[in-house]
């Protein structure tokens, strides 16, 4: 999945010499978190979150507060420099930068002209959509040997009981690196049955370890 498919293409932006006061309005009408701010030729310099607007606006606890504060322009606040990614770039890899980077939003970019947005709240709901678990079915999960070829033995398994799979995960067995962990999402409300036939085949099945059946 490209960030193309999951970007946000209707983004609230403004230019650095706007005010916090404006920041702030936008934020609220519009119940977003971020604002990204550019120059003239729609190129991202900067960006603004609702902390930055926040911790540079008078406390709301003292109403007789100077309010002057919320005539500063955004580029006494805004976070440069900003990272960004391409609309073609991959979710997997987006996902990464959110992780190592510590941020929760990236403006996306083409030809250095802001073009899109991704936040966390649309990489999250995208990560529910690839693992499968927004819709009803069942997950399983096998230990099996990190070898080649070893998925679509597995998956063939599967495929003798006609059952249709939503997602695939693999990811490494901490005890031991001579495994690896498949979990399958498959749209079935009974995984009895394929259970039985991957221990039939002599795969170690992690969950659901379910009773009656021997592990």
């Amino acid at each position: 999945m490209l960030v193309e498919d999951i970007m946000k293409t209707e983004v609230i932006k403004l230019k650095p010499h706007e005010t916090i006061e404006t920041a702030l309005k936008l934020l609220n009408q519009y119940h977003i978190r971020h604002i990204p701010i550019v120059d003239d030729q729609n190129q991202v310099i900067g960006i603004v979150s609702d902390r930055d607007v926040r911790d540079a606006s008078p406390s709301i606890f003292y109403q007789d507060e100077d309010r002057s504060e919320l005539q500063n322009t955004l580029e006494t606040i805004m976070t440069t420099p900003v990272i960004t990614v391409h609309p073609l770039d991959f979710v997997e890899e987006t996902a990464s930068i959110f992780y190592e980077q510590e941020i929760a939003c990236v403006p996306v970019t083409k030809s250095n002209k802001l073009v899109g947005i991704v936040t966390e709240k649309d990489m999250l709901y995208t990560m529910i959509q690839l693992t499968g678990v927004h819709v009803q079915s069942s997950q399983i999960e096998i230990k099996v040997y990190d070898k080649p070829g070893i998925l679509p033995e597995v998956t063939a398994v599967l495929g003798r009981r006609k059952v249709n799979i939503t997602s695939v995960l693999v990811y490494p067995y901490q005890k031991d690196e001579k495994y690896k962990i498949i979990v399958f999402r498959v749209q079935t409300m009974n995984p009895n049955p394929i259970i039985e036939d991957l221990k039939a085949e002599g795969y170690e099945v992690l969950w659901p370890n379910l009773p009656g059946i021997e592990t």
